[in-house]
């Protein structure tokens, strides 16, 4: 071979190897779809407003849960008269933070379902659904 033939062949292999890379990424997406949709696959799915209530349900614990541990709080200490430190005053600031940190994790567990427009209702007889009218 002589020096025109190998860059000739170079540049073709430079080409197959820029176009496996593409069609890898491509598909490693398609991989990565596969397997959400996978993970997803057996999770019950919820509707808007039953992921609402989960939220509402998390903050409310959240903001009735003692906070009395100092270890998640910023701390000011202080010195008594008798050279001892103490805790004059700590505070707990990133309740936001911790409810968006459980809501994440509990969201992680369900699929949110589409909420069709016209959502299915009971009736008090013989518990047959029927569809309630939008106003």
């Amino acid at each position: 071979m002589d020096k025109e033939q190998l860059e000739v062949n170079i540049a073709a292999l430079q080409l197959l190897v820029n176009e496996t890379t593409d069609k890898s990424k491509d598909f490693t997406a398609q991989l990565e779809q596969a397997k959400k949709a996978l993970a997803d696959f057996n999770k019950p799915e919820l509707t808007p407003s039953q992921m609402d209530d989960i939220y509402e349900a998390i903050e409310s614990g959240v903001d009735k849960f003692d906070f009395s541990d100092t270890d998640n709080f910023e701390i000011e200490y202080g010195i008594n008269y008798d050279g001892k430190v103490n805790c004059d005053h700590h505070e707990f600031r990133n309740s936001e933070d911790l409810v968006e940190m459980i809501v994440d994790k509990v969201s992680k567990l369900f699929v949110e379902a589409e909420c069709p427009e016209d959502e299915l209702d009971t009736t008090e007889d013989d518990n047959h659904p029927v569809k309630k009218l939008q106003n």
